[in-house]
């Protein structure tokens, strides 16, 4: 796997694989693995995916000044990824909190991203996730056999107090919400080694969140950009709901927001056909 020099000596890793047009593709967490994106569905047939780790996250380095992974600072990475693969422009995919960093990336680049993606957003400059929909969302599973035990979890982290082992222990009971069907060969989309494996990481990247006094101008700046952009949320996603997906949306103008009616969090995984569809046709059209 190749690696990339940032601008502050950070090596960011990255794997290529498939054919076609590029199609560069940043995780969520934050921290995840990009190993856990697999192939996207199968989108892999059509574009080659270059998958980048973020800083902290997979294989890429850990920065000595923690302030340079909030999601703001990340997007100079992407921008020194485009730069380092002779890109003059590209097409961009992100998941969940990555959609941060791409829409970041959208403003701060205008015109470098042919086109975005942007896969179960957690919102639109910070997290804004709608605890009344995601209350509704858990509720409405209480016929299925897992639930009694992943609510119970999700009242036990709600209080919060929980550290090491017993929060990772807590935070998989929790995942069939995660899910539109839920089987426990799910749990193997969950390699330990795959999680995000610094504390302090999540605070760092959600620092250069939008306050109230400047989430208006944040917004608007995010429009001025002008790159279509393709929102995909999953109906059941009970890990951020549909709420920052259609905030998503509405921030971009002229923007199509698709929600996949029997997917969770990782609509490639439930829906890969309907999904590499959705995005192929997407990013043909331009």
């Amino acid at each position: 796997m190749p690696s990339l020099p940032s601008y502050d000596d950070c090596p960011i890793w990255y794997q290529v694989t498939g054919d076609g047009e590029p199609l560069v593709v940043l995780p969520g967490g934050p921290g995840m693995d990009l190993r856990y994106l697999g192939n996207l569905g199968g989108l892999d047939r059509w574009r080659r995916l270059v998958l980048a780790d973020a800083r902290a996250a997979g294989r890429s380095g850990v920065p000595a000044d923690r302030r340079t992974v909030s999601f703001v600072e990340q997007a100079r990475d992407l921008e020194a990824l485009r730069v380092h693969l002779g890109l003059e422009h590209f097409d961009l995919l992100a998941h969940s909190a990555g959609c941060l960093t791409a829409q970041e990336y959208l403003a701060a680049f205008p015109g470098r991203a042919r086109r975005a993606v942007l896969v179960a957003p957690v919102g639109r400059a910070g997290r804004e996730v709608d605890e009344k929909e995601l209350t509704e969302l858990r509720a409405s599973r209480s016929a299925e056999p897992w639930y009694a035990d992943a609510a119970a979890a999700d009242l036990l982290l709600a209080g919060g107090g929980h550290s090491g082992e017993e929060l990772a222990a807590l935070q998989r009971r929790i995942l069939p919400f995660f899910w539109h069907r839920w089987t426990e060969e799910r749990t193997a989309e969950y390699p330990p080694e795959w999680a995000c494996a610094h504390p302090w990481l999540r605070e760092a990247f959600y620092a250069g969140s939008a306050g109230p006094r400047d989430l208006a101008e944040r917004v608007a700046r995010l429009g001025a950009a002008r790159t279509p952009v393709l929102v995909v949320a999953g109906a059941s996603d009970g890990m951020v709901g549909t709420a920052p997906a259609r905030a998503a949306a509405a921030a971009h103008p002229g923007s199509r927001l698709e929600v996949l009616t029997e997917s969770g969090h990782r609509p490639w995984v439930e829906e890969p056909g309907r999904f590499t569809a959705l995005v192929g046709a997407f990013l043909d059209a331009g």
